[in-house]
């Protein structure tokens, strides 16, 4: 199977590139959510996945703790805000 080039891969790797960065507030959390369900099986994009572990490591969590955590903060009220003129990402 050959690599592919997900179309949203270089948008991505800027939201990667400032996880990296950050902590693990809620914000960050639905993002990295977000994008390890995106990417998950995705035959491609090798080096984003490969972030996203690191990731999880630097914040210490697993996957399951990560969804569990961003299950909790989407019970209790909306995460992403629409701001005008945007809409939600959930490609």
């Amino acid at each position: 199977m050959s690599e592919q080039t997900h179309p949203q891969e270089k948008r991505d790797q800027e939201i990667v590139d400032r996880l990296l960065q950050g902590a693990p507030d809620p914000q960050n959390l639905a993002d990295l959510a977000r994008l390890r369900i995106r990417y998950q099986n995705f035959p491609g994009a090798r080096a984003l996945q490969s972030d996203l572990d690191r990731i999880l490591q630097q914040w210490q969590l697993s996957e399951a703790d990560l969804f569990a955590q961003t299950r909790q903060l989407h019970a209790t009220g909306r995460v992403y805000r629409v701001r005008t003129g945007e809409e939600e990402d959930w490609s």
